[in-house]
């Protein structure tokens, strides 16, 4: 049977308040069906709480972190003296096939899957910046979700699109986004096969990667409309933020995406493409989807 399953997710949740609140109306409004937790995030125990008290229906995932922010185990390679991770998406390419570098990686993981599974149910896994789609982070992380029984794990094929806003084209962020989408594409071409090692679910396309920084209704629309296959997975990634009324807003791009969680139209939108909006929770039991050959 042809389905075309959309998973709508916001990456972030436990970063700030401002990212909790966002994902927590995205979600209310019908819009947001998954996200994922940051286990060293500043907001992380407020996140578990909005979770338990106030959500506690939507799609769940670890946000793994070795790139931003502290650690949360003595991890010298990836941190400086104080443990706030320091090393680039570059440097962790080179590292990876270091194996005290590697050991380091998955203490640090490990803690962090700990960490959030002692309080939190969890559907799936990825990474913040996707480092996990770096070959050998891959292997590792992929397990690691084996081992843990999550079930599901993001990659990062995107095809390529063009929107109709030239505004966007001439950013500087956007030739640098288009970079990462090719790098990204490779590694999911490469991480194919590890995933044939274990019965995870994959999504087959991610929307997100090459209007990261501009995500709206035409990235999205345009985005599924790109995607030719009858049979497949795609997952949206937005990073939404709220602020009050009058609130200085720090993140203006991610205020912009937390508003489309809030569009009238966004989802008849996307219906109108023949796509059914789900979780990766909601595929665990939906086992054709394990061993997908991407949809290339």
């Amino acid at each position: 049977m042809q389905m075309k399953k959309l998973i709508f997710n916001s990456d972030d949740f436990g970063y700030s308040t401002a990212f909790n609140q966002g994902i927590k109306k995205g979600f209310q409004a019908g819009v947001l069906s998954s996200t994922c937790i940051l286990a060293n995030g500043d907001a992380f125990e407020n996140a578990v709480e909005i979770v338990k008290n106030e959500i506690p229906n939507i799609g769940l995932g670890i946000h793994l972190n070795i790139i931003e922010g502290k650690s949360l185990t003595d991890c010298p390679l990836l941190t400086d003296p104080n443990g706030i991770f320091n090393n680039s998406y570059g440097k962790m390419i080179k590292m990876s096939y270091n194996e005290k570098y590697m050991q380091q990686v998955e203490s640090e993981l490990r803690a962090q899957i700990e960490k959030i599974k002692s309080q939190l149910n969890v559907d799936h896994i990825n990474s913040h910046v996707h480092t996990h789609a770096i070959p050998n982070m891959f292997r590792l992380t992929t397990k690691l979700a084996n081992e843990y029984e999550i079930k599901n794990i993001r990659t990062q094929f995107e095809k390529p699109y063009i929107i109709p806003d030239l505004k966007k084209h001439l950013s500087k962020k956007y030739p640098l986004n288009i970079i990462k989408n090719m790098l990204l594409n490779s590694f999911s071409i490469i991480n194919k096969q590890t995933l044939k090692q274990y019965n995870l679910v994959a999504n087959d396309y991610l929307i997100g990667v090459t209007y990261t920084g501009y995500m709206d209704e035409n990235a999205i629309i345009y985005g599924l409309k790109a995607i030719k296959a009858k049979n497949c997975i795609a997952e949206i990634l937005i990073h939404p933020t709220y602020y009050a009324e009058n609130e200085f807003i720090e993140k203006p791009f991610n205020h912009g995406e937390f508003l489309l969680t809030q569009s009238p139209t966004i989802i008849e939108k996307i219906n109108a493409q023949n796509w059914q909006k789900t979780s990766y929770k909601d595929l665990e039991t939906t086992q054709q989807y394990s061993q997908h050959s991407y949809c290339h």
